[in-house]
């Protein structure tokens, strides 16, 4: 697989190569608090199958833990994360704005991560680890 997407004001591609390590829809509150978001669903790739292409993007940092996220310079679009296992974390909704609006099925979430750390609950039929993917999981 390739696909090519941009930041929101189209500055800034991003190329994806190969197939992702993981995908899913993290609950984690540094997933939470880095993103802004109230979960994060995106696809964990390793560190060479992402690629800026085109433009300049400029990468923060966390300040006390080992993840940073990739931006656009000019609207500041988040393009990638980068995890603590040093994996590039593509968020789905800039995927899914590449393509017309729909994800590819070989991108959609196959589990939640750190489902006891949610803010909001989530009704589908994924299995809900509570913590990582080789915990237990969320039983209702």
């Amino acid at each position: 697989m390739s696909l090519r997407f941009t930041c929101l004001c189209g500055k800034v591609s991003v190329e994806l190569h190969g197939a992702p390590a993981a995908r899913a829809n993290c609950h984690c509150s540094t997933c939470r608090s880095f993103y802004g978001t109230s979960l994060l669903s995106a696809t964990a790739w390793e560190a060479a199958a992402v690629r800026v292409e085109d433009g300049v993007a400029l990468t923060f940092q966390h300040p006390g833990k080992q993840v940073a996220k990739t931006f656009c310079g000019v609207c500041g679009d988040i393009l990638f994360g980068t995890n603590r296992l040093g994996m590039r974390v593509v968020p789905n909704a800039l995927v899914a704005r590449a393509t017309d609006g729909q994800l590819d099925a070989a991108l959609a979430p196959t589990m939640h991560l750190f489902y006891r750390q949610r803010v909001v609950d989530v009704s589908d039929d994924l299995p809900k680890y509570l913590d990582g993917w080789d915990g237990p999981t969320y039983a209702p």
